[in-house]
């Protein structure tokens, strides 16, 4: 006989769910622990056996964020031995959500541009996403040999794809990211 087990934490990683969608769609300042709730479908007081502050869900969204980065960047390494292929995929992988970009921005760049206003530990571990962004990218530039540039291109591929978002959101329109995605490829091909 095979039964199915809830998972020990079901409901919290439902919270974390809903947090990472409303925080999102609507940004942190605007999501409540009360949307966090319905939309989880968990009963608002038992938010508070799991996190006991609105910043406590943020950070297991900033963690479960993390994970998802980390888990990308694998499955680029692990398609692609070649670190130009690699940052072609993460170009593609722009193009593949500027629907929902043109909808709510960039989940990576929206995150970190609210919470940079920011003072302390909230702001300072939403950075650490970007930052790790950056060395992941600055580390394919270095192993197509491309030594102190690196830092420089890695800089210019991240901002080019945080402002094309940027427009893309205010614009609604997702073939600006589209475009310039593969304007992208091409100096990528040309680096």
């Amino acid at each position: 006989m095979s039964s199915i087990m809830p998972r020990k934490n079901d409901k919290r990683d439902r919270l974390i769910d809903a947090a990472n969608d409303l925080i999102y769609q609507q940004t942190f300042n605007a999501t409540t622990l009360a949307d966090i709730a319905a939309k989880a479908n968990v009963p608002l007081g038992n938010v508070y056996y799991y996190f006991k502050t609105k910043d406590d869900i943020l950070k297991a969204v900033i963690q479960k964020r993390s994970v998802e980065l980390q888990a990308q960047f694998s499955a680029f390494e692990e398609a692609y031995p070649n670190a130009k292929d690699r940052l072609r995929a993460l170009i593609e992988s722009n193009v593949k959500t500027s629907e929902t970009t043109a909808q709510y921005g960039c989940t990576l760049g929206s995150l970190c541009q609210e919470l940079a206003k920011f003072t302390g530990e909230l702001s300072q571990i939403a950075a650490e996403l970007m930052h790790r962004t950056l060395e992941w990218v600055e580390a394919q530039f270095k192993a197509m040999g491309k030594g102190e540039q690196s830092t420089i291109l890695a800089k210019y591929l991240i901002g080019s794809l945080q402002g094309v978002s940027l427009l893309t959101l205010t614009f609604k329109d997702p073939s600006l990211l589209q475009r310039q995605s593969k304007t992208l490829e091409k100096w990528l091909e040309a680096a």
